[in-house]
């Protein structure tokens, strides 16, 4: 395994990486080597920019609304699940009948 650290970048780097890599006569690869970060990494910022130039990068904490709600929604569904397993192991006990 890699002792390495996981490196952030603020959203201002990743805007102006991604303009850059945008500027006539600029490759991705290029910019990415300039800036010391893999090629992929700036592919990957320039899809999330143009997928949704105002959430992307929302930074650590920042979610959209999407990811909030669906964020809920699963929270519930678990919850929803353990208390159907909690009545069918309780209806399993008392259909039995005595003993």
């Amino acid at each position: 395994m890699s002792n390495q650290k996981r490196r952030k970048y603020d959203r201002e780097f990743k805007l102006e990486a991604v303009r850059l890599s945008h500027e006539p006569g600029r490759s991705v690869a290029g910019v990415a080597r300039d800036l010391g970060i893999s090629g992929n990494v700036l592919h990957n910022w320039r899809i999330r920019l143009a997928e949704d130039e105002v959430s992307a990068f929302p930074g650590k904490g920042h979610q959209s609304a999407e990811q909030t709600e669906l964020r809920r929604l699963r929270r519930q569904l678990t919850e929803v699940t353990e208390e159907r397993d909690i009545l069918k192991k309780a209806l399993a006990v008392f259909s039995r009948g005595p003993r």
